[in-house]
């Protein structure tokens, strides 16, 4: 009988690791589905045998099955995700460390972490996520967790592969590779092509509302006896037709796939390069160097509609003419279109060594980063006349905060002791420190030609931790630690304003045998919640710029995995069962803010469920049901206290059908049905509007090696 792609998850982990391992990479953080379950800590897989089955190419949906993480999507694609994880919320992901390959991968990621820039999850052969102390050995953000996307390997021989998908909406997938070994020398090439016409119908218009993406990556590789250098370039250009205007409710319920004419000129154009070398050493028998250079550039022009939340807000009150704008009846002038144009830089050295003291394995390092984005926002006007947009010709320079430059300066160091301290326990200690100098310029004038002004912010924090798991027999593990937690403020931040800060605690058990079993507690206490200000997540003040403190919180809940393969008459059956509760609120008064005790925190839902069930047979036939719910959310601070229904996403369960025949060994075709049962809800309401998951959609595809 053919065995289970589940039961093979280890096997396929282990053998891409030394291949990779052959090929001069080691840039996993967890390494398999194996040392995940065994982390004194807790931490988890996506590995590339779940992102092949589910025929995956949106972050969003891989995530929605990873424990302790909350997902608030904005364009059905996964285009530009807010991810959180416990304690850190979503917002645009600024909360959570991204990384590529183990080099931090958010366009600032001190200065502005937001994440409108995230690397092409098709391209991605697993996604490695850390929780709990043992995440301090990485960094800047501390609180929830580390996320870790892992790119194509070098193959140990020359091999490519074709990986093709055509969908409903025209949505094409193309990722096609090759690469391999000559001698001391490898090589990788890859590139990932996506394009969509869009699942939105603009009014009055022919425009798509979709997206074109093209993806190219180059390894370059040498591996000597005791050495090895490893060279990555990468580059990628994305011209979407998203917007952040959305809809009013009553439009929503009618058609939550329309869209309005006014957003129909509405254009993010952006690209992206980033370039690492990592050099390693065996320095001796007991201790390994490791070095990575790093530099990325992203720039971004986000062409759209300003002020569409008035628009919005005022209709879903009954302000007729309102809605007579929105729906292209009523005329209208003055309509400010902006330029959300914007250039980023993060440049760094990362220095690591690995020392092996028998029972302890230290790792000790440091990082020297530094990052900027310069903001030139210039404004363009336009009339809606007769429900058509008219160019009015008038251009605003920009000036104040839409002509800006912010920075940051990093300084980290860590020391990470993972000490076997017998035969069932083991410990980890860890201790980070973080040192921040951040800073904004704000001119007046377009040309920069005054003198700008100017604030900034120091901060440093010593952040220490401590975990465990005891072995309470061979299939019974106790795990507990804990940390604190730190979130820097960004380039907006003012003198003497507070980064935010926590205690994060964690203790569970797992059992490891023909089932696989996990129940872990987690609790989250700040000083001081902060929240990441954007145009995309206004803060619950209504900032759209800096940051946000909302006061003392409390996130606390509890994560269960169950996972198995069940033989059925010559079939397989693996499952997996994912479910995360969640209570995040204000824990004190706060008079400055108007916040009170028990206020919710928002985006962040109260259950998330997830089911992955397979039927698979010998010859190759294999059949699969992914399950998504997730809970209402709170879109601002206090919902739940005084709020209305305008302040609450709304609860979404979907299932996806995958289906796949092996036709050989090196070839296979797919069927996969998205939201099958086509179920739509708002799942934000950030920024503009209430917006839609993806609807029921069809695709069939085809998997080639070569």
């Amino acid at each position: 009988m053919k065995k289970s792609p589940l039961a093979l998850a280890l096997a396929s982990v282990v053998a891409t690791s030394a291949m990779a391992e052959s090929a001069l990479e080691e840039v996993a953080i967890v390494g398999s589905r194996e040392a995940a379950r065994t982390l004194p800590g807790s931490g988890a897989l996506v590995d590339s045998e779940q992102i092949r089955i589910e025929a995956a190419n949106d972050v969003n949906q891989l995530l929605k099955t990873v424990p302790g993480i909350y997902i608030q999507e904005e364009d059905g694609y996964g285009l530009r995700p807010n991810i959180g994880i416990r304690g850190a919320t979503s917002e645009r992901a600024s909360k959570v460390t991204l990384m590529e390959d183990g080099v931090m991968i958010a366009p600032a990621p001190y200065s502005n972490p937001e994440a409108y820039y995230f690397p092409t999850a098709l391209r991605m052969n697993s996604i490695e996520i850390i929780k709990g102390a043992p995440l301090l050995r990485y960094g800047p953000q501390t609180t929830g967790g580390v996320i870790n996307m892992v790119s194509t390997p070098i193959p140990g021989q020359n091999q490519g592969s074709v990986n093709f998908r055509y969908g409903q909406h025209d949505e094409v997938d193309l990722l096609a590779s090759f690469g391999g070994r000559a001698g001391e020398f490898g090589f990788l090439l890859e590139t990932a092509q996506r394009r969509s016409d869009g699942f939105k119908d603009i009014d009055r218009s022919s425009r798509s509302s979709g997206y074109d993406i093209e993806d190219y990556l180059l390894k370059l590789g040498w591996e000597g006896e005791r050495q090895s250098l490893l060279f990555k370039a990468q580059y990628s250009t994305e011209i979407s037709d998203e917007t952040y205007l959305g809809l009013t409710d009553s439009d929503f319920d009618r058609d939550p796939d329309r869209r309005y004419g006014l957003s129909s000129i509405d254009e993010m154009d952006n690209d992206h390069q980033g370039y690492n070398l990592t050099y390693r050493r065996e320095l001796g028998e007991r201790v390994n160097l490791s070095a990575i250079a790093y530099y990325n550039e992203f720039a971004r022009d986000w062409f759209k509609l300003g002020g569409g939340n008035a628009l919005i807000t005022a209709a879903n009150g009954g302000d007729a003419t309102a809605q007579g704008i929105l729906d292209g009846t009523v005329d209208a002038t003055g309509l400010a279109y902006k330029h959300n144009n914007r250039e980023y830089e993060s440049r760094g050295v990362d220095l690591n060594f690995d020392v092996d003291l028998g029972a302890h394995q230290l790792a000790v390092g440091g990082r020297v980063h530094e990052d900027e984005m310069d903001r030139y926002q210039p404004e363009e006007f336009y009339d809606q006349i007769n429900g058509e947009l008219v160019f009015t010709g008038v251009i605003d320079a920009p000036t104040g905060s839409d002509n800006r430059l912010e920075e940051a300066d990093a300084v980290s160091l860590w020391l990470v002791d993972t000490w076997q301290v017998n035969e069932v326990l083991e410990v980890n200690l860890a201790l980070r420190y973080e040192d921040v100098e951040s800073s904004r310029r704000q001119y007046s004038t377009p040309e920069r030609s005054d003198v700008p002004g100017r604030i900034g912010n120091n901060s440093d924090e010593w952040l220490p931790g401590v975990s465990f798991t005891y072995d309470l027999s061979g299939n019974w593990q106790l795990l507990a630690g804990v940390h604190r937690g730190f979130s820097p403020l960004g380039g907006g931040a003012v003198e003497n304003e507070e980064p935010e800060t926590s205690d994060n605690w964690e203790a569970g058990l797992r059992y490891n045998g023909d089932w696989f079993l996990e129940l872990i507690g987690f609790y989250s206490d700040f000083d001081n919640k902060t929240e990441n200000c954007s145009n995309a997540s206004p803060c619950s003040n209504g900032a759209t710029s800096g940051s946000f403190n909302t006061g003392e919180a409390l996130i606390q809940g509890a994560e269960l995995q169950v996972g198995t393969v069940l033989d059925a008459g010559g079939m397989s059956i693996p499952l997996n069962l994912v479910y995360t509760y969640t209570d995040a609120a204000i824990s004190d008064d706060n008079q400055a803010t108007g916040f009170e005790d028990g206020d919710w925190l928002a985006s962040v839902p109260e259950n998330i469920f997830s089911l992955r069930a397979g039927l698979e047979t010998a010859m190759g036939w294999n059949n699969y049901l992914v399950a998504k719910y997730i809970d209402e959310m709170c879109m601002d601070v206090g919902c739940n206290n005084g709020g209305s229904r305008f302040d609450r996403s709304e609860d979404l369960l979907v299932v996806d059908f995958i289906s796949r025949l092996e036709y050989t060994p090196e070839m296979a075709v797919f069927f996969k049905l998205e939201n099958a049962f086509d179920e739509q809800a708002i799942v934000s309401r950030q920024p503009d509007g209430a917006r839609p998951n993806k609807p029921r959609t069809a695709s069939v595809g085809v998997e080639w090696t070569f």
